[in-house]
């Protein structure tokens, strides 16, 4: 429903292409005013101007760059509502190949960067309910059905993932316990077509495939409005319940039996 994120505020982080320009697209439809950050900048700028948001370039791996960005939210908006962690990458390498270096990037770009954006993105985001009414502020990290299952060629990004569900708990359990009026949950999505995917499926430069309207079979993927409707949700007060949660969007997935 249009309208339920009416005078909030939003951060996504990756937010110029795939699900972080999905997230912000939707939560713009959805009344927020979203700050679109990515270290591709222009192509944050354009996804700005399209849904009437603001651009910030920001490298999620450094702690400068997050302060920086913070000040500016501070700044221009006096707090923050809703904030999202979205920002990841993968390279597909099992663990014999995978180096140290590619291991560390995972969690960098992953784990670093979200516990950043969480850091500082806090005291923006507590005891907004006070003035602005509503259930509070919502962090929504992404993980991945890659953190709840075994896959053989990804282990750097498994590690990552299966510490942003971990690190998402602990943080909403320290944020309820404090009375600061934030929820924080996590989402795991499957197969989404989206940029990222289509380059480590080995169709470097071929279109995006059409996902089709209606029910899904098992084995499709799905869009990214599919994540990002469920970014909305949780972002909105229609999730007040709802805290410390990791989330699969991944058409039973993760449900399915395998043998």
């Amino acid at each position: 429903m249009a309208g339920r994120l009416d005078g909030r505020v939003a951060l996504v982080t990756g937010g110029a292409m795939g699900l972080g320009k999905a997230d912000c697209e939707r939560l713009a439809h959805e009344g927020a005013t979203v700050v679109v950050t990515d270290i591709a900048l222009d192509d944050a700028r354009d996804v700005a101007s399209v849904i009437g948001g603001e651009a910030l370039a920001l490298d999620v791996t450094d702690e400068g760059a997050w302060q920086s960005a913070m000040r500016e939210v501070e700044k221009s908006h006096g707090g923050l509502d809703i904030l999202v962690n979205n920002a990841g990458n993968v390279i597909f390498e099992n663990i014999e190949d995978c180096s140290l270096d590619h291991f560390r990037l995972h969690l960098d770009i992953h784990v670093v960067g979200t516990f950043l954006g969480c850091k500082y993105a806090l005291p923006l985001m507590k005891h907004r309910h006070r003035a602005n009414g509503g259930a509070g502020s919502s962090i929504v990290n992404m993980a991945s059905t890659a953190a709840l299952m075994g896959y053989a060629a990804i282990p750097a990004y498994t590690a990552a993932k299966g510490a942003i569900t971990a690190m998402t708990r602990s943080i909403a359990m320290h944020c309820q316990d404090e009375g600061y009026g934030i929820r924080c949950n996590a989402l795991a999505p499957g197969g989404i077509e989206t940029p990222m995917v289509r380059e480590v499926s080995g169709r470097s430069g071929e279109a995006l495939q059409a996902i089709p309207d209606g029910p899904l079979p098992a084995e499709a993927l799905g869009a990214p409005a599919d994540v990002a409707g469920c970014v909305a949700f949780l972002a909105s007060d229609d999730a007040r319940f709802l805290n410390g949660v990791v989330i699969p969007v991944d058409n039973g997935l993760d449900a399915r039996p395998h043998h």
